[in-house]
């Protein structure tokens, strides 16, 4: 009988770690494509130094990462047109028009 004690108690063990780990998945955002391309848009301002890295709390410029992923979002642009919203088609336009000019004016 007391071995079946010790086996009713790691199940709950296991449940409430379930749980624990269920109510950390509620607090993420939603995936989407305007989720997807802002976190990309995000990513390029960190790499082109006007933000601070997260990791190490200082702006650490590195325009040959921030020219990639511009260079990426430019490519999304082009293999899903037509079949954005016009919301995503406005946002992707307007992130890859104010990173192309924020680049250009560090590296002019």
């Amino acid at each position: 009988m007391e071995r079946d004690k010790k086996i009713d108690e790691k199940w709950k063990e296991e449940v409430s770690k379930e749980k624990d780990e269920l109510k950390e998945e509620e607090t993420l955002p939603e995936v989407n494509f305007s989720f997807f391309i802002t976190t990309l848009g995000m990513q390029a301002t960190i790499a082109l130094g006007d933000a601070l890295n997260p990791i190490t709390n200082k702006k650490e410029p590195d325009l040959k990462q921030a020219r990639f992923l511009i260079d990426t979002l430019g490519i999304l642009k082009e293999k899903t047109k037509g079949n954005l919203t016009s919301d995503e088609a406005k946002l992707l336009e307007n992130l890859l028009y104010e990173l192309r000019m924020r680049y250009i004016s560090k590296t002019t």
